[in-house]
């Protein structure tokens, strides 16, 4: 085991924890059949949601670390690549113990995404594998739920968390997988990550009904207020926009487009541009409008992180 990390650079506002893995995305041109054949899109794209956040608030302009764990392979050393690439200050552990982490994405005809997620090295990730200084050092932390549905990496995710919070930092939480959340139990999952004290918390609709037992967005961010005391809810709501509720007052960001052409990233996407333009203006709402103008742009493209072109180019070079 060892640990690679970039050093001699100034230290980054943002530090984010959890997974890195690679997607095998297949997109089908139309409805699949059971037992039946189609033509489509197969690719291999970096991803793993906790990375994509990461680099979405490199993007975005936000100096960014992340924290992760990897194998010592190819796909290892391509993550290593495609971090730097991304101007994303890495911390990773290598392991020759399990290969580097790895998703299937399936993307009907429709747009809608499903996952399989395998278990790679990013879930043993071990509280004393954590680069204390690079958490303790950042203002603020992002965590995802997939640093919690299984021990490891959860014991270590809870470790960073009680870190940043020890230095001072505000900490962030997606609840990332209603399924996961589902399979998990809901008392067990929010006895894992409910008691962290979480200054923001970014779930979709679906991991909000979950949650709270809720239907209308109104009742979940009220809901989620009470499981998440004093927490900053931005309730993620795809073709409708989002929801923020800072606790007294729930304002609607209305959806910047509704051209779904992949949802794959979409909330990881929104994720790092809200806590970019957060940390950045201390304004939640308008950081809300920036996240969903960025995810309006991702979900018009394939895969979580596509290249970004003139016009995402222009969003985020834009006066915020």
């Amino acid at each position: 085991m060892s640990v690679v990390s970039d050093l001699g650079v100034t230290t980054p506002p943002l530090c984010v924890l959890g997974d890195f893995a690679w997607d095998v995305l297949i997109r089908t041109n139309s409805e699949l059949l059971r037992g039946g054949d189609t033509f489509g899109e197969v690719m291999l794209t970096p991803g793993g949601s906790a990375a994509n956040v990461a680099v979405w608030a490199s993007r975005c302009g936000t100096p960014t670390r992340f924290v992760g764990k990897i194998g010592r392979d190819r796909f290892g050393q391509l993550a290593q690549e495609d971090l730097e690439r991304e101007h994303v200050v890495a911390h990773l552990v290598e392991t020759e113990a399990h290969s580097t982490g790895s998703v299937a994405v399936f993307v009907d005809h429709t747009g809608q995404r499903s996952m399989v997620s395998g278990h790679g090295a990013d879930f043993y990730l071990m509280p004393s594998e954590l680069p204390v200084d690079a958490i303790s050092s950042a203002r603020h932390l992002h965590l995802t739920a997939w640093s919690f549905f299984t021990d490891p990496p959860r014991s270590a995710a809870r470790a960073a968390a009680r870190t940043a919070r020890a230095s001072g930092a505000t900490v962030s939480f997606d609840p990332g997988s209603f399924q996961m959340i589902m399979e998990m139990g809901v008392p067990a999952f929010l006895a894992a990550c409910a008691d962290l004290e979480f200054d923001i918390v970014l779930p979709n609709k679906e991991e909000g009904q979950v949650l709270t037992g809720e239907t209308s967005a109104d009742a979940i961010v009220e809901g989620l207020t009470k499981i998440f005391p004093g927490a900053l809810v931005v309730l993620k709501l795809d073709a409708d926009g989002a929801l923020v509720h800072d606790g007294r007052i729930s304002t609607h960001i209305p959806p910047a487009t509704n051209n779904l052409v992949d949802a794959t990233g979409a909330g990881d996407s929104f994720a790092g541009a809200f806590l970019s333009h957060h940390l950045a203006s201390n304004s939640p709402i308008d950081a809300a409008r920036f996240a969903t103008r960025v995810s309006a742009w991702v979900i018009e493209h394939i895969g979580a992180r596509p290249s970004p072109d003139g016009r995402l180019r222009t969003l985020l070079s834009s006066p915020r």
